[in-house]
């Protein structure tokens, strides 16, 4: 078997795999894309990009209309805050898709680190080696 093979295999047997994360087979082509493990590196303010698998996605009922979406990359994991009007204009996006590409302005509270998305969009990838996400749902 390829490595590409490998993980698709884990994926398709047990959800998970025991080799590099999914995100190890799209990096090559993400130039520009932070990594999670790399945003505490960033300028509070600045517009960045992340991607990476969703694993959560959150709609408080006490955050008016906020959807919380947590990316997983080969690093760890960032955090990303979508407004109730960017949710409901890419909400099909948000909600089906197991990879996302996120831009937006990047906060950093306390050590606290999200990413205010600004702009949403599918990341395409091997729909075999997608892990399933936690939602709202």
């Amino acid at each position: 078997m390829t490595y590409d093979e490998r993980i698709q295999a884990d994926y398709t047997g047990m959800q998970l795999t025991t080799g590099s994360h999914p995100m190890a087979l799209l990096r090559h082509r993400l130039p520009g894309i932070w990594r999670a493990a790399d945003l505490p590196k960033a300028k509070p303010g600045s517009i960045i990009r992340i991607a990476g698998n969703v694993i959560c996605r959150q709609r408080p009922g006490t955050a008016k209309g906020v959807v919380f979406v947590s990316l997983e990359d080969e690093t760890g994991i960032s955090n990303a805050i979508v407004s109730s009007e960017l949710f409901e204009l890419q909400r099909l996006v948000i909600t089906q898709e197991a990879f996302l590409i996120i831009e937006g302005k990047l906060q950093n509270i306390d050590n606290v680190i999200h990413v205010k998305a600004r702009r949403i969009e599918r990341l395409h990838h091997d729909s075999r080696v997608a892990s399933p996400s936690y939602d709202f749902h």
